[in-house]
């Protein structure tokens, strides 16, 4: 199941192990349950303190298994196969009941230890998602650090019929207690702030108690995280405040054109310039949303839990998310057929039939990915042509069950009250109106700056975009910005990382001189 170089890298990782483990194994006779079965036996020959147990007459799905201490049982479940993305899912349960510590503050090792209750959590993941791990991995520390707590991770590619029964359309997809807790990636802090109603309190507290910065980026993607590695170079008091570090990278299946890196995933990526950023002494704050800009001697940034951190200088970094078509249906069937990720979701719509709005790389790359798991794909696209390059156009129309239409208007997203099952759009050459009967819809559309809550503090282009100067200045004194929330051209990651450097830059000579001492 493992190849040489994989074993290798997995026993030397196995040998942080200091405490016996246990997998215990649910199989049948199936194809996946050898599969499973194999790679278990992979695993346990890597180590001595692994042993695998089997069983084949219990009431648990098949194939999963649990991963626990002798004696005990961790909650700690895999339905399924955890390789692709959840490969290091699977790693770091390992480790962490094996003894290895989680890298986790203090403080919230104690939060999580002190939740009261019972919780049990089925977490649907696809194994193309590269959202889900970070969900199934703080579940699994949590019930690793709490007794009360237990989770499952189910591949719903795999258990097709609960997918089906609970008409889950969207990964990951979790339920506590049998009951929908959320969707979409959540980090440990996001899932404690739902269980633990006083902990956004808290947390305000102690933010609103911080000295303020010299600089504070707002926004943790590239752009956020090269100004704040700048600006710690420059000795000063420098605090990175986002709402997920990593920002739209996150989303991002490839990257193939950061120039010395040939080929690597969105969330290595991320994880990569988090890593790069802590090697300093920056403050970083996760899990916070800007709300507010306010001028003055010390530039203020308000936050939705209440927070006010203060600057002396500010840089602006907070990027993009998809574009919505904003037609009627598409809030109410979100994450029911409605959906902006097909890496993530394209899984759970194998054998259906699709569509994909939009004509440019993005639309076209997810055509021809789908194409491979979907019954049938329509692509449609506004303009009177496709936007996307001639290589990947002549691969869409090679496929057998793509349909490209052009000069098509989305005009409304339909469904049975619970999921979709069709769209309208008008057919702009001929001026009629046409129904497309599917059961998936992914939108293609580009990106939208995450700038609303900057409206009436600083000057915006008609798109929403920051204006700033060729030195990342804004309409305000003191405050910079960078990346694809603002006016500058091509949103790529490597020109965000270099506006990012440029802006901390100039907010640096700036700090210089508003305190350099007037001339006699």
């Amino acid at each position: 199941m493992l190849d040489s170089k994989l074993q290798s890298q997995l026993k030397s990782y196995l040998e942080k192990i200091t405490q016996p483990i246990e997998i215990v194994a649910s199989l049948d006779d199936g194809a996946k349950s050898r599969e499973l079965q194999s790679l278990l036996q992979d695993i346990a020959g890597l180590s001595g303190k692994i042993s695998l147990i089997e069983r084949f007459d219990d009431a648990e799905r098949k194939p999963s298994f649990s991963v626990n201490r002798p004696g005990g049982d961790t909650g700690i479940r895999f339905a399924g196969i955890p390789m692709g993305h959840e490969f290091t899912s699977l790693v770091l349960a390992l480790l962490q009941v094996g003894g290895h510590p989680p890298k986790l503050d203090a403080d919230v090792i104690e939060q999580i230890s002190s939740l009261d209750g019972e919780y049990h959590f089925e977490t649907y993941i696809s194994l193309t998602c590269q959202n889900c791990p970070e969900v199934v991995q703080a579940l699994n520390l949590m019930s690793v650090l709490n007794p009360g707590i237990r989770h499952v991770m189910i591949d719903g590619a795999l258990f097709q019929g609960e997918v089906e029964q609970r008409q889950i359309m969207a990964v990951p997809t979790v339920f506590m207690n049998g009951k929908v807790f959320g969707q979409g990636r959540m980090s440990v802090e996001e899932i404690l702030a739902k269980l633990d109603s006083g902990s956004v309190q808290r947390e305000a507290e102690k933010l609103n108690a911080r000295d303020p910065y010299d600089m504070l980026i707002v926004g943790g993607g590239p752009a956020g995280a090269a100004a704040a590695v700048y600006a710690a170079r420059k000795g000063i008091r420098t605090g990175v405040v986002a709402e997920r570090f990593g920002g739209q990278v996150l989303d991002t299946m490839a990257i193939e054109n950061y120039i010395s890196i040939p080929e690597t995933e969105g969330p290595k990526f991320a994880a990569a310039l988090e890593q790069h950023v802590r090697s300093y002494e920056v403050d970083l704050i996760n899990q916070q949303r800007a709300e507010k800009l306010t001028a003055g001697d010390l530039i203020e940034i308000t936050l939705a839990s209440g927070a006010v951190l203060k600057a002396r200088s500010v840089v602006l970094a907070t990027g993009a998310r998809w574009r919505k078509i904003n037609v009627p249906g598409e809030q109410e069937y979100m994450n029911r057929g409605v959906a902006y990720c097909p890496h993530c979701d394209g899984p759970l719509f194998k054998g259906k039939r699709v569509a994909v709005i939009g004509g440019g790389n993005s639309g076209v790359e997810a055509a021809i990915d789908l194409a491979g798991l979907a019954s049938h794909v329509t692509l449609l696209e506004f303009a009177g042509e496709l936007r996307a390059d001639a290589v990947l156009q002549r691969k869409l129309r090679s496929l057998p069950n793509v349909t490209v239409i052009t000069s098509a208007q989305t005009t409304e997203v339909h469904g049975d009250g619970n999921k979709v099952d069709g769209m309208s759009f008008k057919d702009l050459a001929a001026g009629e109106t046409r129904k497309l009967e599917l059961e998936g819809i992914f939108v293609q559309i580009g990106l939208v700056p995450n700038t609303e809550w900057l409206k009436g503090s600083i000057e915006l282009s008609r798109h929403g975009e920051i204006e700033v100067d060729t030195r990342g200045r804004t309409s305000m004194p003191g405050v910079f910005a960078a990346g694809d929330a603002t006016t500058v051209p091509y949103k790529q990651i490597v020109i965000a990382a270099g506006e990012g450097s440029k802006a901390a830059l100039s907010a640096f000579d700036h700090l210089i001189r508003s305190s350099a001492p007037a001339e006699a």
